[in-house]
């Protein structure tokens, strides 16, 4: 299928297995000849393969074996069903010839700590079983042959959602609010500067995400490799995509002659957030840092195993310009077009998104912005792919299933074709 099956090789382990009298955890009779399992693609990791962002979310099984469908805005965060676990997910939309079912197993907000352990024993973790576990059970009904692995973007030095939303807030708060108001409405100052790279992750930081990441993904291949039916399969260590651009559209660039290298530009506020890209044009290049810096550590990750696991089908995927030209405020259309979730926030858990501030005064900004922070889920999916985005790392995963390479990267191109080599 893949161009990694040894079909020789499995049968000869199918007989053997069957001969023993067990296969992936089923009992056989001596002897018998044992019917192969059916194929499966599986997803693991985080947000960025779960599908956050791109609706169609589907329940999902908690630690305690119940199924959790949509509980209500105002429900804790913790609960299972806001992994959002899409039915639009790239998993899902990808062409995998020869894969008989797709379990999608990644959760929004998954750390490296959350394959090995349930998520709930650690901070703003959701009521799930450890990925392991979930592989495991997979593992007893059908042969893995595909796992798309999504895995570093957040973990115990730092975690996508809150550089995104720091970014964001500092924006928000430099464009309504004038730097005396901070101490006179506020009780304090509060952040207005642009993002820089180290805002978002120290060096030191970056290398003990990588260690925390290597430990949980040698975790995962051990597993792997003692559960899968005929021991062949192929990991792909896909990487992130920035949703914003290295610059904006000339036209977020000012609104009534006012551009945010000054506090209270409130008109050029309301545009960008509109837009989706509610962040200083300055916090860009730290943003592009970031994702890099991220793109390295999966690549590092990726090397370190095929060093450690030097049998195993190993494959690292840079989708980083999987969406150049179709980023928030890339274009003047944005959102329209875009393949990233715009920042949306909801006055309450009321379930109905704030498209426009405008007209909106400081305090209001503030009640909205807390909204997030209190309920998680009403801003959740923000900067994430969409469902028009997990298409595309739909057409990535194919593209990294079927290489016979160790390394490819997913580009789109000025057209809008998808190359992967």
């Amino acid at each position: 299928m893949f161009g990694f099956r040894r079909p020789a090789f499995a049968a000869a382990l199918a007989l053997t297995l069957a001969a023993t009298g067990t296969l992936s955890g089923i009992a056989t009779a001596p002897g018998t000849a044992t019917a192969a399992l059916p194929t499966a693609a599986v997803a693991l990791g985080d947000s960025f393969v779960s599908g956050e962002g791109a609706g169609g979310y589907q329940p999902v099984v908690d630690v305690n074996g119940t199924p959790q469908s949509f509980p209500g805005w105002s429900a804790p965060n913790s609960n299972a069903f806001f992994c959002h676990r899409s039915a639009n997910a790239s998993l899902h939309q990808a062409n995998l010839p020869g894969i008989s079912a797709r379990f999608n197993l990644a959760c929004s907000g998954g750390q490296p700590y959350d394959i090995a352990n349930a998520s709930a024993g650690r901070t703003k973790g959701r009521t799930v079983a450890a990925q392991l576990d979930q592989l495991r059970a997979v593992a007893q009904t059908h042969d893995i042959d595909l796992v798309l692995l999504g895995l570093g973007s957040n973990n115990s030095s730092f975690t996508f959602g809150d550089v995104a939303s720091d970014c964001a807030n500092r924006f928000i708060a430099d464009a309504w609010t004038g730097w005396w108001e901070f101490w006179a409405y506020l009780g304090g100052p509060v952040e207005q500067a642009p993002c820089a790279g180290d805002d978002l992750g120290t060096p030191a930081e970056f290398a003990a995400a990588t260690a925390e990441t290597t430990n949980a993904v040698r975790q995962l291949l051990a597993t792997l490799d003692q559960v899968d039916a005929d021991g062949q399969h192929r990991i792909v260590f896909q990487d992130y995509t920035n949703p914003l651009p290295f610059d904006f559209e000339s036209r977020f660039h000012e609104e009534d002659s006012r551009d945010d290298s000054r506090d209270k530009f409130r008109a050029l506020g309301a545009e960008r957030y509109a837009a989706g890209c509610p962040v200083h044009r300055a916090s860009l290049a730290a943003g592009h840092l970031f994702s890099t810096g991220l793109g390295t550590l999966v690549q590092s990750v990726h090397g370190t195993m095929r060093a450690e696991f030097p049998g195993d089908d190993l494959v690292y995927l840079n989708v980083q310009r999987a969406f150049d030209g179709a980023r928030l405020c890339e274009t003047g259309s944005s959102p329209t077009g875009a393949l990233a979730t715009p920042i949306r926030l909801q006055d309450g858990p009321t379930g109905v998104p704030v498209t426009s501030l405008s007209g909106y005064d400081k305090i209001a900004i503030q009640r909205i912005a807390n909204a997030c922070v209190t309920y998680f889920q009403t801003c959740q999916e923000s900067w994430h792919p969409n469902a028009a985005g997990h298409a595309v790392l739909g057409q990535c995963l194919a593209g990294a299933a079927a290489t016979p390479n160790r390394a490819v990267a997913c580009v789109r191109s000025g057209t809008g074709a998808i190359s992967v080599g």
